[in-house]
């Protein structure tokens, strides 16, 4: 069994993954301004010498305070997946010429070539731990699946699959179903998902809450809504508590299909069971309601977590809606009571293009007294930004208000804003 592994990953290593293997860019994810020197360093770096910077041991030491692997690896999405590949092929090195024996260092390692999708990568450490002597486990098998699942190389995942079942000494466990649930779920493919989850059955395992999560999960993100409402009805059949994440899943299968009433009943039973809903639920709802101009559904969601209260943020959230829509309406009146009502609750714009869709509000009714009120009302809250400047001044410039246009000027120079 050891020889029939070996060859095979040694084969797949040779020839490469699966041809229907795409390695998925990784994407920047945040910035580096507050990490430390060398990953910055890093990112402007060419990928030619990203090995001898990290080996450098007159500018960054492993034992100088300023060198972080921790930091490395957060730095990891900002970075090219070239040069992400680069840094985790190092850190085996190092691994390997220290000869390294935790399991966990490699299993770790193998996550994170899953967290940048390179396959390949996670293959090479596998097949360069057993050139080194250290065995194969099912939870190592586990950690290259997940890998090859993350790079959509089903093939090779389904081939290591059969590997397991064939072998004396990793035998597919609880978590191996799981990792193909997972993964298709990721993908999408709600056929393969289910066929897995009903695999995982007849071993003799149960479905947990993460297991329900990626299945209801999976099956919004193929618009299978039906699979989810079922799977969400099994839930509640099994008395598993349900989590934050298959509620929002399962609220955005109800926005995609249009269905209002489902959705203000669904966020009061959330509201009566569980006594707060999340900023993403919020998000989801006002959306919806913004898209179709329900003007009466927003306000009465706006008490609905008023009187539940709420925190600031779905508050905040709610309260943005509706000044945007009334704003978009051009009802003005209605964008003045909106704004009042939010100051009145201790809150303030979330943002510049909140603000600034007011004001185009205002210059398209050409309410320009009103609009002076209006910014005088809210700078005590808010302060203006330079694209808010810019609206005022290319409204002003467009009703050819000279007289106004030359007082934000200079309020844009008395405030620093260039």
């Amino acid at each position: 069994m050891a020889f029939l592994c070996k060859g095979f990953l040694r084969a797949v290593a040779k020839r490469g993954l699966s041809s229907q293997f795409v390695q998925t860019p990784f994407k920047s994810q945040r910035s580096l301004s507050s990490l430390d020197p060398l990953p910055n360093k890093l990112l402007q770096l060419p990928s030619s010498l990203i090995k001898s910077t990290l080996d450098s041991a007159t500018c960054f030491p492993q034992d100088n305070p300023r060198f972080s692997w921790d930091s490395l690896l957060a730095c990891l999405p900002s970075l090219s997946s070239d040069k992400a590949r680069l840094v985790l092929e190092w850190k085996l090195e190092k691994m390997l010429k220290g000869n390294e024996r935790d399991y966990d260092q490699y299993l770790y390692l193998m996550s994170l070539c899953a967290k940048i999708r390179n396959a390949s990568l996670a293959m090479h450490v596998f097949t360069s731990m057993e050139v080194h002597g250290i065995k194969p486990t099912t939870s190592l098998f586990n950690s290259l699946i997940h890998a090859c699942l993350s790079s959509k190389d089903s093939i090779t995942a389904l081939s290591l699959f059969e590997i397991m079942q064939s072998s004396e000494d990793y035998k597919p466990n609880d978590e191996t179903y799981e990792t193909f649930i997972i993964g298709f779920s990721s993908l999408g493919n709600t056929g393969a998902m289910t066929s897995w989850y009903s695999a995982k059955k007849a071993a003799g395992y149960c479905a947990t809450l993460q297991t329900y999560e990626s299945l209801v999960s999976g099956c919004i993100k193929a618009r299978d809504f039906d699979g989810a409402d079922r799977f969400y009805d099994e839930i509640k059949s099994t008395g598993i508590m349900t989590s934050e994440t298959i509620l929002e899943n399962l609220l955005e299968g109800f926005c995609r299909r249009r269905r209002f009433n489902q959705v203000k009943e669904f966020i009061k039973s959330c509201l009566e069971v569980w006594q707060e809903i999340s900023v993403k639920m919020v998000e989801k709802v006002v959306g919806l309601y913004s898209e179709h101009g329900k003007v009466e559904e927003m306000e009465e969601l706006l008490s609905t977590v008023v009187e539940s209260g709420q925190a600031v943020t779905v508050l905040s959230q709610v309260n943005s809606g509706i000044i945007r829509m009334y704003a978009m309406l051009n009802r003005l009146d209605d964008v003045e009571y909106s704004v009042g009502r939010m100051l009145k609750q201790g809150l303030s714009f979330r943002c510049a293009d909140d603000v600034e869709k007011v004001i185009c509000c205002y210059f398209r009714v050409e309410a320009y007294d009103r609009l002076d009120l209006f910014l005088e009302h809210i700078k005590r809250s808010h302060k203006l930004t330079k694209s808010t400047y810019d609206s005022l001044v290319a409204g002003y410039w467009r009703a050819g208000l000279s007289q106004r246009l030359d007082t934000v000027i200079k309020d844009m120079e008395l405030a620093g804003v260039r």
